[in-house]
């Protein structure tokens, strides 16, 4: 009787995929193991990410280094199995559907795009900082114009649906050229205490040298956000599993060969911070440019190459946006397919082969938020408090993702190894303390309980509505039609 169920299950998951895998056939295959190598470098690189680890000083090595242990790691395994399991469009919305049902799926798919869609609205705003920051104070006003912002907010937005109409073709080249100049760019920042030290203008440099850390509520905040924060996004490629060559294979290779250099990136990049600028005063919000200011003084080049620097890390937040944002408007495309949304979400243009429905929707939807927090007549404390529940929702994500091998994919053979339980185990406990340590913060509030309980609804208002969608979808579908789970429930 049990092989029975199980042979019933496997056989459940295979005609779920390939019904998956025909829709996928009218899609183009735009990427390859380099596109997807760069496309991970720029999407999970973060250039905060070195100032918030140097915030601890010399124990920042050994917390890399548990990171990259209970986090980083468990993280590439997971993916590798669930690509190579089912290598699908749709990625960890197709994990989550087939490995435990198709309500949940949904659910974690509505999580991607609300962070998606809050991640990409405040593009004007950044936009604004970085024009004002690199051309110095003749146009300080910018900061101050809100006329200017929302001209910004729609020119990027335009910008961003115009390169995903127009299909990974375009859009990897623009991912691509993200990639390098991240490389570049951390090429610039690593090599800055080996030039100092050749000239004798820094005495000593141990990229490695280390202390044996303080636990404190402060310390595992940070290792949260060292771990989930930072090294967070080998699955989002897996979204465009259909527009990719040998999925299974090419974007599990990419995992491999661009884990061990984001890891370094990392972890040099925070030791080149530390050389140069003491724990307490390093800039949160540009540690990159701080470091390259006070490294590149003695060149006689500061003011080029600080306003070079800062206009390329723009053009580096505009290409990131334009991964997340081309990937996210997959997600209505294939829960059209699975009638979760109307059809019409999953129209694709006509030369182009892209939802370009979908991305219209997404695109309008991105821009109204941007334009809403702009205004300032009441509604920026709610876009704030959504701002700061984004990166939880995409935890939650998270969370689902690792307690597939744990405790789904019912009824299929052979289970998952021990190894990847346990690693699976890891990444759901550092993910699940990135989002604990969010909702109740370290830094000083009005009232830490308000705050929390402010976050709480609205990640729970949030999903509120997301689970009302799915409900008027289950009633709008005839019956049969629904993609039944792997789980045979």
């Amino acid at each position: 009787m049990a092989d029975e169920t199980h042979a019933d299950t496997t056989a459940t998951l295979e005609r779920a995929e390939g019904r998956v895998e025909e829709r996928s056939k009218e899609l183009r295959k735009e990427l390859g193991l380099g596109s997807l190598v760069l496309t991970q470098i720029l999407f999970i690189v973060g250039l905060t990410w070195v100032g918030v680890a140097g915030k601890i000083g010399p124990p920042h090595v050994i917390f890399w280094l548990l990171a990259i242990v209970l986090f980083y790691i468990p993280t590439a395994a997971v993916v590798i199995y669930l690509n190579r399991l089912m290598p699908l469009e749709g990625g960890l919305y197709q994990w989550a559907k087939l490995g435990f049902n198709e309500f949940l799926g949904f659910m974690v798919a509505w999580n991607l795009w609300l962070y998606v869609i809050v991640n990409t609205s405040e593009v004007g705003l950044l936009v604004t900082n970085f024009m004002a920051y690199a051309l110095g104070p003749r146009v300080a006003w910018l900061t101050d114009s809100k006329w200017f912002a929302c001209v910004a907010d729609v020119g990027v937005i335009a910008l961003l649906v115009l390169v995903a109409i127009l299909g990974l073709g375009v859009g990897k080249w623009v991912h691509n050229l993200g990639g390098v100049m991240m490389l570049f760019i951390f090429t610039l920042l690593l090599a800055l205490p080996l030039i100092h030290l050749a000239r004798g203008t820094l005495p000593t440099y141990r990229p490695f040298a280390t202390t044996l850390p303080v636990v404190s509520l402060f310390s595992l905040n940070i290792l949260g956000k060292m771990g989930f924060g930072a090294m967070g996004g080998f699955e989002y490629v897996a979204i465009m599993a259909g527009e990719t060559h040998a999925p299974a294979r090419t974007i599990n290779r990419s995992v491999l060969i661009a884990a061990p250099i984001i890891a370094l990136m990392f972890m040099l990049g925070t030791s080149s911070v530390l050389a140069f600028v003491q724990p307490d005063n390093i800039d949160l919000t540009g540690p990159i440019p701080q470091v390259l200011t006070i490294g590149f003084g003695s060149f006689g080049v500061l003011a080029y190459l600080v306003s070079v620097v800062i206009l390329f890390t723009l053009a580096l937040r505009l290409a990131q946006s334009s991964v997340i944002f081309t990937a996210v408007t997959r997600l209505p495309m294939v829960a059209g397919w699975d009638r979760l949304l109307p059809e019409w979400f999953s129209q694709l243009h006509a030369k182009y082969r892209t939802p370009v429905n979908s991305i219209l929707l997404v695109g309008a939807i991105t821009l109204a938020l941007g334009l809403v927090s702009l205004i300032g007549v009441g509604q920026q404390e709610a876009f704030q408090l959504l701002f700061n529940a984004n990166g939880m929702m995409y935890g939650l994500t998270y969370l689902v993702m690792f307690m597939i091998p744990l405790i789904g994919l019912r009824g299929v053979e052979p289970r998952p190894p021990i190894w990847l339980r346990i690693a699976a185990g890891s990444g759901f406990l550092m993910t699940l303390l990135f989002v604990v340590l969010s909702v109740f913060p370290i830094i000083q509030v009005a009232n830490r309980t308000t705050f929390a309980l402010k976050i709480i609804a609205v990640i729970a208002s949030s999903n509120l509505v997301g689970v009302a969608i799915y409900w008027f979808a289950q009633r709008r579908q005839r019956p049969g039609l629904a993609t039944r789970p792997a789980t045979g429930a």
